[in-house]
């Protein structure tokens, strides 16, 4: 595998923050789902998420810098000069027979107890939402290093850097023990038109002059669809509506509401409004700006 640092495009001397913002950037571009086909992206994407796994590890990265292991994280033979104590092993490392004494008088205390097989190690990966698939929830298809590929199970309203857990989908145990567990990152990518507040989600919508004034009745998107919202007659910009059990939906099963903002939109040189406004006297005493 190639230089974890260059697979990512940093410096050897990058920050932890540096090295998760280049690794955003490309894993967002990279992406299976971004770019459905694609086998040269989708092999790219395994090596970068390989290279993120290692360097953002404190432990392994400086393993790696200091040339222990390798850039898929195997250990690199380490030779050394023969010294007294020391017989050459079968892998043309040098072993100290001290060691090996101590791990015989180790296992004659065991009285032949076997050592329990360990768990498989757990595997990282990040999963990639937009707004509406993190909002709803859902069932999504998450591909691991060598390819394979997982359902996971999304419940309704994750967030930014949430870490969902999905039991025995890891790396093989030894000796018969239970395989490790995926632990998927989640990133969940802006949207143009709404944004969260906690369980609440927040829309700017357009209205124009006349439905401001007069009123009515418009249709406005939600996460689970458009719907049909009464704008009051006599809005200004800035106005706040609020959509009860239209946001997010809790671990309780509680939804959050939607918080409308309605934004009055002028057309751009409407004869006809000119005309109109042209003849239009304020009221007394109005000023829209006073108190600034």
């Amino acid at each position: 595998m190639a230089d974890p640092y260059v697979t990512l495009g940093v410096k050897k001397t990058a920050t932890a923050e540096e090295i998760r913002r280049a690794y955003r950037k490309l894993a967002k571009d990279l992406h299976p789902d971004a770019r459905p086909g694609d086998k040269a992206a989708e092999e790219r994407f395994k090596r970068v998420s390989q290279a993120f796994r290692l360097l953002s590890d404190p432990d392994r990265r400086a393993r790696f810098d200091r040339g222990e292991i390798d850039a898929d994280g195997n250990e690199r033979p380490v030779f050394h000069h023969r010294q007294p104590g020391r017989r050459p092993g079968p892998d043309g490392r040098y072993e100290d027979l001290g060691d090996i004494f101590s791990d015989l008088f180790a296992d004659m205390g065991q009285r032949g107890r076997r050592a329990r097989p360990r768990k498989g190690p757990d595997i990282r990966a990040v999963l990639t939402l937009d707004f509406i698939e993190a909002a709803r929830g859902g069932a999504k298809r998450v591909t691991l290093p060598g390819g394979r590929t997982v359902e996971l199970k999304v419940p309704p309203g994750v967030t930014d850097g949430q870490v969902l857990r999905l039991a025995g989908q890891g790396a093989a145990g030894g000796s018969g023990a239970a395989p490790g567990d995926l632990l998927a990152e989640v990133r969940v990518a802006p949207h143009k038109r709404f944004s969260r507040e906690g369980a609440d989600v927040r829309l700017d919508l357009p209205v124009s002059l006349k439905e401001a004034v007069f009123g009515a009745k418009v249709r406005a998107p939600t996460i689970e669809g458009p719907v049909d919202v009464r704008i009051p007659p006599g809005s200004n910009s800035g106005v706040l509506l609020r959509l009860r059990g239209r946001g997010i939906a809790g671990p309780d099963g509680r939804r959050g509401d939607q918080i409308i903002r309605l934004v009055v939109d002028l057309p751009a040189d409407d004869v006809g409004l000119r005309a109109a406004l042209d003849s239009w006297e304020p009221p007394k005493g109005y000023d829209p700006r006073k108190g600034m």
